[in-house]
């Protein structure tokens, strides 16, 4: 696997601080810039590094999006793995696991003015990732919900793979119709409640 070009089965970009300082940089031009609008002279710029060193890491920013993506996911298994295990109440597991699905991001993209191009540069330059990626999420609440299930913890109307499939179409669906964060995270707290009370034994 290399920076350019992360591929995931579960996701795992390695910790290279002059990696992270690009991918830090480049998120913020493009949040700033839009995605079409943001060079890789900005990027190098903003990462305190000069347009040939950038080269050495990345050959281009469709890459950079693309670890940006890989970025993404590699913290969300981690952060929705940690919230389906903490002890607290099935709302609130909930809760954390779905806030987590969104990513830190989530608020920057939609507060920014090219958050509708960010989506779609998402798809287009990362589409085969953003599978993937929500693959392996999809595939932590079904083994979760199945878990559960087995112990009585939750009652489950469908299968296990059925659930865990209409909780990432959901978030999904959340996320696109969304006006601003403010009201994403609120449709996400929501949304958590109502799975809590249908899960409920």
């Amino acid at each position: 696997m290399t920076a350019q070009d992360p591929m995931m089965t579960s996701v795992s970009i390695a910790p290279d601080p002059k990696v992270e300082g690009i991918l830090k940089a480049a998120w913020a031009g493009f949040a700033a810039y839009g995605f079409r609008k943001t060079s890789m002279d900005d990027i190098a710029r903003g990462a305190g590094m000069s347009r040939p060193a950038l080269y050495l890491h990345f050959k281009n920013k469709e890459a950079i999006f693309r670890g940006l993506v890989g970025l993404y996911y590699q913290g969300a298994e981690a952060e929705i793995r940690a919230a389906l295990k903490e002890e607290v109440t099935l709302e609130a597991k909930l809760a954390r696991a779905f806030a987590a699905h969104g990513g830190d991001s989530m608020e920057d993209m939609m507060s920014s003015a090219h958050g509708m191009e960010l989506f779609e540069a998402t798809m287009n330059v990362a589409g085969d990732m953003i599978e993937a990626g929500e693959g392996v999420l999809r595939g932590l609440y079904q083994e979760w919900l199945a878990q559960e299930a087995a112990k009585g913890a939750v009652s489950l109307s469908g299968s296990a793979t059925q659930v865990a499939w209409l909780f990432c179409a959901c978030l999904k669906g959340i996320k696109h119709n969304a006006t601003g964060f403010a009201e994403y995270s609120t449709g996400v707290s929501d949304y958590a409640r109502l799975c809590a009370m249908a899960l409920k034994p």
